[in-house]
């Protein structure tokens, strides 16, 4: 394990202190940078997302779904966890939370943002850094490919859909042109052009030239992760400074919603007898959030400064320190697991 997965959240906590010193330092920069977008999409935002997963779908192997059948149970877990539980979870959450028990504390107009943007976190499973977390827990990397590689092919068919119906059920007009532009940009176009540099560099019987290639593009994709998340910590400094409490009010949900479904995922992965190198992967992709994806979907739908865009963020400020948390809890309680 690398230096920066080891101290992945002292990485992140530094560049989410950096976007906020800078935001409020330069507000003026930060807003030319929030003006520089086509179509909705913000350009900066765009490519450095894109430089952050491009070298991660590369690592997706699609030949390896010709091995879904041989350990199925673990894949149905992922798929049940990030496909017909998760998103409907935080959508109830989100509503609980912010049209019943903090709705003293925000409009209702922000509260209906706050609530898209858990939606949108909900319905994009990890696909890029649960790499990272099934490392973390000792892992079955070829089957953690599996799982990323079905999941991906889901998503370009199924986020539009189940966004659209949550985001209709919390009220939100969903302008489903920009938001199957960003599937597109954000999931088809990276997931493509992944899939097909893999195939020109790897070779059945020699993968130096692919691990060359995905060696020379970590510390790429690492800069494209923390150039995001200053960002877009940049973009909202002075609405998180002038109120912190938001912050806390949308983190609450966030986390119930991560250690309730890592809470039920585990124990159905006992329940169904999974080795725990399937078992700990499985949970954490179904735990965890395309956070990227949520984030440049959010800002597309509704703006730079919108109630969405920061509850996407606060989801980047409570993903690393939780899953990391779960990395831990997953590896004291092996023994729960059979051992293959």
């Amino acid at each position: 394990m690398g230096i920066f997965e080891r101290y992945l959240s002292i990485w992140v906590s530094l560049c989410i202190l950096v976007g906020l010193v800078a935001g409020n330092l330069t507000p003026a920069l930060f807003q030319w940078f929030a003006a520089l977008e086509i179509a909705h999409v913000n350009i900066p935002v765009a490519i450095f997302i894109w430089i952050m997963i491009y070298p991660m779908m590369v690592q997706v192997d699609f030949s390896s779904i010709k091995d879904v059948g041989k350990k199925p149970k673990g894949l149905a877990l992922t798929l049940v966890i990030n496909w017909l539980v998760k998103p409907f979870t935080m959508a109830f959450l989100g509503w609980l939370f912010f049209k019943v028990l903090f709705v003293d504390f925000v409009d209702p107009q922000t509260a209906t943002e706050y609530i898209a943007g858990m939606i949108l976190l909900g319905v994009a499973p990890c696909t890029a850094m649960v790499f990272v977390w099934s490392n973390l827990t000792k892992g079955d990397a070829n089957y953690t490919l599996v799982q990323v590689s079905v999941n991906d092919l889901i998503m370009i068919v199924a986020f539009a859909p189940i966004a659209a119906f949550l985001l209709g059920v919390t009220d939100v007009t969903v302008p489903w042109g920009t938001l199957l532009l960003s599937v597109v940009l954000y999931v088809l176009i990276p997931l493509v052009a992944g899939a097909l540099t893999r195939r020109a560099l790897d070779n059945e019987n020699d993968h130096s030239r692919l691990n060359d290639f995905l060696s020379t593009m970590k510390p790429i994709s690492i800069t494209g992760l923390l150039a995001t998340v200053v960002l877009l910590f940049g973009f909202q400094a002075e609405t998180i400074i002038a109120n912190p409490v938001a912050i806390v009010l949308i983190a609450i949900p966030l986390l119930i919603q991560t250690y309730g479904i890592f809470a039920i995922a585990y124990a159905a992965a006992k329940a169904i007898k999974l080795p725990h190198n399937i078992a700990a992967p499985a949970c954490m992709i179904g735990t965890s959030n395309f956070f990227e994806l949520a984030v440049a979907v959010a800002i597309s739908l509704f703006g730079l400064q919108s109630g969405a865009a920061l509850a996407t963020v606060v989801g980047v400020l409570v993903e690393v320190p939780v899953m990391l948390s779960l990395v831990a809890f997953a590896n004291k309680t092996k023994h729960w697991f059979d051992i293959n």
